[in-house]
């Protein structure tokens, strides 16, 4: 299964989301793929690590996913970020409209990831760019992490309206997982609504939520994942 964890609004919960979902499922005895589509880096700054060559390696250089994919935990390889996917967007930029889009599909597909892996997990920037076209485009399903406020619910709509034209334009289509609420604190009317809110629109696709938690902060300063740092915490139980 490639599972894209997105939402064009930042703040969400994407980061954290990716990495425990992927560390959840790899500690269950999956093999399991992470991949950093952002930028900023935050996957491997997360988890500690540092891969000799980046996602922009295979997306520009050709280079294979394998080779890049660095061992992290029992079960858990990761193909990190940093600033040069900046210049990789550029690149793909300069690409023809029909390819653009297909670039880390096609690579990823060429060098027979999925026959390694039985979860592929794609940590997307908060933003429609050309990076997140490519791996909706690759994804079978996303996973959208959603704040309970109402700018929140208002990224939500703009991820399915993504979907749609990727499906239109693209003639891929990418399955709802489920929309997980993060930052749920149950004491605030608020949260309740928007809860409410999701469930209404979503039904059995809003997952149960991620309740505010400093466990789930403190983790990336510590380079573990929730369940290595405080795996008694409301966080840990949440993403388990």
């Amino acid at each position: 299964r490639v599972i894209a964890v997105l939402n064009q609004k930042g703040g969400t919960g994407k980061t954290t989301t990716s990495v425990n979902l992927a560390a959840g499922v790899a500690e269950k005895g999956f093999d399991v793929l992470l991949i950093d589509m952002d930028a900023q880096g935050n996957v491997g700054a997360s988890l500690g690590v540092k891969g000799e060559h980046t996602l922009a390696s295979v997306l520009v250089e050709g280079r294979n996913p394998m080779d890049v994919a660095v061992p992290v935990r029992g079960h858990l390889d990761v193909i990190t970020a940093d600033e040069s996917l900046a210049a990789a967007e550029v690149w793909l930029a300069r690409q023809d409209d029909a390819i653009a889009p297909h670039v880390l599909a096609s690579r990823m597909t060429a060098a027979m990831v999925q026959r390694s892996y039985q979860y592929i997990v794609i940590d997307c920037g908060p933003s429609l760019n050309l990076l997140n076209r490519n791996a909706l485009t690759y994804a079978d399903e996303v996973i959208i992490p959603v704040t309970c406020d109402y700018l929140a619910l208002v990224g939500v709509r703009q991820v399915l309206r993504t979907i749609r034209e990727i499906d239109k334009v693209v003639g891929h289509a990418v399955r709802i997982a489920g929309v997980v609420p993060t930052f749920f604190d149950p004491r605030t009317r608020l949260a309740r609504e928007s809860i409410a809110t999701l469930q209404g629109h979503f039904k059995e696709r809003c997952l149960e939520p991620i309740r505010i938690n400093t466990r789930l902060a403190e983790a990336p300063t510590h380079r573990k994942t929730i369940f290595e740092h405080a795996p008694e915490s409301h966080g840990a139980e949440d993403y388990h």
